[in-house]
């Protein structure tokens, strides 16, 4: 009976510790847009939510770099010489709380995708990666483009809600829709069919039962 309990304890341990190294070897972080220019909030609307996402930003990276899990930065290079994002301007930066390790990558975009004009999914391909957290600014642009696209490229996707943000908008009716309407409609679009929806307490909490 000793004999057989050992054996069901060690096979459990090794399904642990297979599962373990999989997510280990196959998933990482992408960060998205996380600069300083994304603050200006004239040049975008009149308000944006969630003034923390950068923070949050900034724990989700510091807990894969703990557990040596990998690790992206995507960067927006706007085309239009009057936005915070040109490269021109010290909005361009990487906000202090997700500045880029030398040994970490990064990827520079000028459109709403990470993936286009970049080498990113074939850098995750390469790597065998095959689940993606993502986080950044802001949902309504480039967050929802790149967990769709990453979605559609066969990507299993973990959308950090409150690791990002949204920003007022006019309609086309002229109805002025706040922030927080834009916010909750685009993560109701992506919920299950692009990606899951976790807060950053949640999926660190997760992922603290796997070290």
């Amino acid at each position: 009976m000793n004999i057989s309990m050992k054996r069901i304890k060690a096979f459990f341990l090794d399904v642990f510790r297979n599962f373990r190294s999989k997510f280990i070897f196959m998933t990482a972080l992408v960060l998205i847009d996380v600069q300083r220019g994304l603050q200006e909030i004239a040049f975008y609307g009149t308000e944006r939510n969630n003034p923390e996402a950068e923070e949050n930003c900034g724990r989700l990276l510091n807990y894969f770099r703990k557990n040596q899990l990998p690790v992206f930065h995507v960067k927006h290079n706007s085309t239009n010489l009057s936005s915070p994002l040109h490269p021109s301007k010290l909005g361009n930066d990487f906000h202090s709380a997700a500045q880029p390790m030398i040994n970490e990558t990064i990827f520079e975009k000028a459109v709403n995708s990470a993936f286009i004009g970049t080498n990113l999914e074939a850098s995750l391909k390469a790597q065998n990666i095959t689940d993606l957290v993502i986080a950044g600014l802001t949902i309504e642009h480039c967050i929802s483009t790149s967990v769709r696209m990453a979605s559609n490229l066969g990507f299993n996707v973990v959308l950090v809600s409150d690791a990002t943000a949204a920003f007022d908008k006019m309609g086309y009716d002229g109805n002025k829709y706040p922030a927080e309407v834009i916010f909750h409609a685009e993560l109701a679009n992506l919920q299950d069919e692009f990606a899951s929806i976790k807060d950053t307490e949640t999926l660190l909490s997760e992922l603290d039962k796997l070290f």
